[in-house]
């Protein structure tokens, strides 16, 4: 396992890229935001709004997919006052929402929006959550496929010309090899966890493809026809997880009540709080690559200089890959598992040529050093 030797991201990351001079492609990308023309790609942004709002003709201009956090939120307000857009925003609610996750959303709404809100059948996405987890070690993947796939549905459904999303992945993470960096949001169903988006992927005994409708993303060919997407941190030079934060939270947004990264293996109370399996996915990452949600949040805040390599190395060693029991007795109860059976299928994930267990504690400990490189 080979670290950045600017940032923490390791090259476990499925897709990352990494130079010739030990620098993972995020670190790369970031420095050469230095030198974009930003004002040449607002300019490239306005033009697309205005082409939205040319060929609109049922009213909405934009569909902004949101789940009420800090992103969405700062997607939603960019597209409405800065690019004056008349937008409908888009819901996909995770399957046992938390209340601080409802509260969220409806402030949004309540800011002056208009939403859809599409709900899968939650019998239906225990089942395939369920799959995923044994199958993949991965329990929210199948949320993601809804997640994303709805709002270009709504699109067509409603005949709205433009959908903003927030973040390329290929931006953010430097994982090049899944998709390209540009500005196109309509590559997003080809980054690792969507697979192509095609709901027959979960299709199983007691789940036909017609239980799967808000699974599918539409047609290629039909959805570049009818509509165009955009990754906003492509085209906004101020877009950032901790700026968006700020902004989010000066408007209403809430975080976890109580947050101690002890727990959550989040350092950003205001971070992913409309979903509690979140969290335990994220212990499953570090299990399964050597790093979790710590890592991924100390690499935005090192590259934007908010924060040194070796105080990012600090926190992660500290927090990275942490999940309180309560939370992984809520997955065992949501999927209907014991805690047997949730460990026992950890233990087949877990890369143990970068982890050991314990014979004392019989929990699994790492035997790379954060920061440094291992077995290389």
């Amino acid at each position: 396992m080979r670290y950045c030797k600017k940032c923490v991201q390791t090259d476990t990351r499925p897709g990352l890229v990494f130079g010739d001079n030990g620098v993972c492609m995020a670190c790369h990308l970031y420095d050469e935001r230095q030198k974009v023309d930003w004002d040449e790609r607002k300019e490239q942004l306005k033009d697309i709004a205005d082409w939205a709002i040319g060929v609109a003709s049922e009213g909405f201009e934009c569909i902004v997919g949101v789940s009420g956090g800090k992103d969405s939120l700062f997607q939603a307000f960019y597209a409405r006052e800065r690019l004056g857009l008349k937008t409908l925003l888009v819901n996909c609610a995770p399957d046992a929402i938390t209340e601080v996750g409802r509260c969220n959303l409806e402030n949004l709404v309540q800011h002056g929006f208009d939403m859809v809100s599409f709900r899968p059948n939650p019998e239906v996405m225990r089942k395939v959550t369920k799959r995923a987890f044994f199958e993949y070690g991965n329990l929210i993947k199948p949320s993601e496929y809804p997640l994303y796939a709805v709002s270009y549905q709504a699109a067509l459904m409603f005949k709205v010309p433009l959908v903003i999303q927030g973040e390329n992945p290929a931006i953010t993470l430097g994982v090049v090899d899944f998709m390209d960096t540009s500005g196109d949001a309509l590559n997003i169903r080809h980054h690792n966890t969507l697979g192509g988006g095609n709901a027959s992927d979960w299709v199983q005994e007691g789940i036909e493809l017609e239980d799967l409708r808000f699974y599918q993303f539409p047609d290629d060919g039909e959805m570049r026809k009818s509509i165009r997407a955009v990754n906003l941190n492509y085209y906004a030079e101020e877009w950032s997880r901790t700026r968006n934060t700020e902004f989010a939270v000066a408007r209403g947004l809430l975080g976890r009540p109580g947050h101690d990264p002890a727990l959550t293996g989040k350092l950003n109370s205001y971070a992913s709080v409309d979903s509690d399996m979140q969290i335990v996915n994220q212990m499953l990452k570090y299990y399964k690559f050597g790093f979790g949600s710590v890592t991924d949040e100390v690499c935005y805040d090192i590259r934007e200089g908010r924060m040194s390599r070796e105080e990012g190395i600090r926190l992660v060693k500290l927090y990275d890959g942490k999940c309180d029991e309560s939370y992984i007795r809520e997955f065992c109860r949501y999927i209907d598992i014991t805690a047997d059976e949730f460990w026992q299928t950890v233990d087949r994930f877990v890369d143990t040529g970068l982890f050991r267990e314990n014979p004392m504690t019989g929990k699994w400990e790492p035997l790379f050093e954060v920061g440094s490189d291992f077995g290389v």
